[in-house]
């Protein structure tokens, strides 16, 4: 191929190239950034909560400081940024003094470091050991741990840490705010949209499952969920139910009625089973897709961008840890 060839009309990597998709529903998206990029809101009272857009921290202004939940990198020193802006309005301490992490993850913790060896780090007993083990010096490991459940009390404010079981990651924790009448619980309901590859990048699919029925047991109003620009609300976890309930409904019955015949009987010929599985199960897995993009497309963003890859994980998930669509030889 010529370079005039390359360079002329819509090249593999130009915007020209890349798919269009559905519009995104007003109702995912929340309050516009500022000129240096972030957005901070109350959440109530002195609990205050930070977005790029993308990703979400929260903090708590207190008479011992200011508690940090979670430093994703992509707001940075954004971060201080608006503490600073709540403490100069509010007449408050705008020094971080603790910093809890929901889990190990550098995308929510890699801006850690950006706070000092001062501050007390705080997490569960797996996230510092997973720390320790990925060696980031963005990330220093907490020297305070819990292993189920632990009750903060600092500068007179109450702070609930619990450990449900591995979901997203195998420490991935919640905060409750039980007098702020607010859940942060990171990494499972995208508020407003669908999840993303993996089902949500998730180590442990069936774990992650439960986790929004697990938050609904808890009391709140106002749910921090760690990504993109928008606070939640228990309809959005019912939502973010109902939408993982009509994929595994839709993956039961593509499993019970796509036939792989014709895949094995094509691959199957020339000995190449793998050809044979990988188109069988994409035939599947988009026979899953399929119904849930058309209903959800207009409630949930990216219901069409990430649909297809989240109905695959999840049927695979059902496949291999329920033993769903898979046959005993007679």
């Amino acid at each position: 191929m010529s370079t005039s060839e390359i360079t002329t009309g819509a090249s593999a990597g130009s915007a020209d190239a890349l798919p269009d998709y559905a519009p995104v529903p007003r109702s995912a998206f929340g309050p516009a950034v500022n000129e240096q990029g972030y957005y901070v809101g109350r959440v109530e009272r002195n609990l205050y909560w930070v977005t790029d857009g993308v990703y979400q921290a929260a903090f708590l202004t207190t008479s011992d400081g200011v508690v940090l939940f979670d430093a994703p990198p992509s707001i940075g020193h954004n971060l201080q940024r608006a503490i600073d802006e709540i403490a100069q309005a509010n007449g408050v301490s705008n020094k971080v003094t603790y910093l809890v992490h929901t889990h190990h993850h550098a995308d929510h913790g890699g801006a850690s470091s950006l706070f000092g060896n001062d501050v007390v780090r705080i997490g569960h007993e797996e996230t510092r050991r997973l720390l320790l083990r990925d060696d980031d010096p963005g990330r220093p490991a907490p020297e305070e741990t819990f292993s189920e459940r632990r009750t903060l009390e600092i500068g007179g404010e109450r702070i609930e840490l619990a450990w449900h079981g591995a979901n997203h990651t195998p420490d991935n924790s919640v905060i409750h705010f039980p007098e702020h009448n607010a859940l942060m619980m990171v990494d499972i309901v995208n508020v407003g949209w669908v999840p993303v590859f993996v089902v949500n990048l998730s180590d442990d699919i069936p774990g992650y499952l439960g986790m929004p029925a697990t938050a609904l047991t808890y009391p709140w109003k106002t749910l921090i969920s760690g990504h993109l620009g928008r606070l939640g609300t228990r309809d959005d976890v019912i939502l973010h139910q109902q939408y993982m309930a009509d994929l595994e409904a839709s993956a039961k019955t593509a499993l019970a009625t796509v036939d792989p015949t014709p895949y094995f009987q094509k691959y199957g010929a020339v000995g190449n089973m793998w050809g044979a599985v990988k188109a069988y199960l994409n035939a599947v897995g988009e026979a899953t897709a399929a119904p849930v993009i058309e209903k959800y497309t207009g409630v949930l963003a990216a219901a069409d961008v990430f649909t297809p890859d989240v109905a695959f994980w999840l049927m695979e998930s059902m496949r291999l840890n329920r033993g769903i669509g898979l046959q005993v030889h007679p």
